[in-house]
């Protein structure tokens, strides 16, 4: 099928973008999202043009480094679906497709698709992590949690860390990658040791860095490749504000 491609090109992030215009012609439906984008990169290079950056790695739906917007969408129009995991069969021969970078202010383009995410890295830094030395893997039924408990967790950190929430939401607020994190831990009796100290270390960083506040439009679960629930946003509330009860 014919594809015709709307592809935001900037040289870096000092420099002005704009929109160009491409065509495909023979794309197989069974290709992927990223296929394609190779096969147009393919043609450019014959053609002597530069290709377009974007962000991959596992295409596998689990890194989370392919993000991008794909007609005002992130990561496309299905639904908890990453950008890799997208197929042209979700596509109409004759198409045009806009594909433009996760575009919010804390997430400066380096290139094209290319956009600097280190900012959620930032915050994993600020507390996302137990500092306790456990040793070796004790026995599973040393430490008892409940499936349930178990289950929250997992749910939690199943966050690929791709800043969809981010580039969705009005207000360019990280609340629910940031939730995901501490609410991952919180659910855990290792995580409890240090749950106050992880928590508002994580929501300062996350304001500090400039990431907008949550105004509760859910937008960001409804973007979320892996549907992480809203209700870890009111997890890291309830964790923030009894650390803050506390001191």
């Amino acid at each position: 099928m014919k594809i015709h491609l709307k592809i935001w090109r900037q040289k870096n992030h000092t420099t002005k973008g704009c929109m160009e215009s491409y065509t495909l012609d023979d794309v197989n439906t069974e290709m992927s999202f990223l296929e394609m984008l190779d096969m147009l990169n393919l043609k450019l290079a014959k053609e002597g043009e530069r290709p377009v950056e974007f962000d991959h790695d596992c295409r596998e739906g689990i890194c989370g480094q392919c993000g991008m917007m794909i007609n005002g969408i992130a990561h496309g129009p299905l639904k908890n679906t990453t950008t890799c995991q997208l197929h042209m069969r979700s596509f109409k021969d004759g198409d045009t497709i806009y594909i433009e970078p996760f575009k919010a202010e804390v997430f400066p383009v380096i290139r094209d698709l290319k956009v600097n995410r280190t900012g959620l890295d930032e915050i994993i830094a600020a507390g996302g992590y137990v500092s306790v030395n456990t040793g070796q893997a004790p026995e599973a039924n040393s430490i008892p949690v409940t499936h349930d408990e178990a289950e929250a967790a997992f749910d939690a950190a199943a966050c690929i860390g791709c800043g969809a929430c981010v580039a969705t939401c009005k207000n360019a607020s990280a609340a629910l990658f940031t939730a995901a994190k501490i609410t991952q831990f919180s659910n855990l009796p290792q995580g409890q040791k240090e749950s106050e100290t992880r928590t508002v270390d994580m929501v300062n960083r996350m304001e500090d860095l400039g990431f907008g506040h949550c105004t509760n439009t859910e937008a960001c679960q409804v973007e979320c490749p892996q549907d992480i629930s809203v209700l870890s946003i009111a997890r890291m509330n309830f964790e923030y504000n009894k650390a803050k009860l506390k001191k």
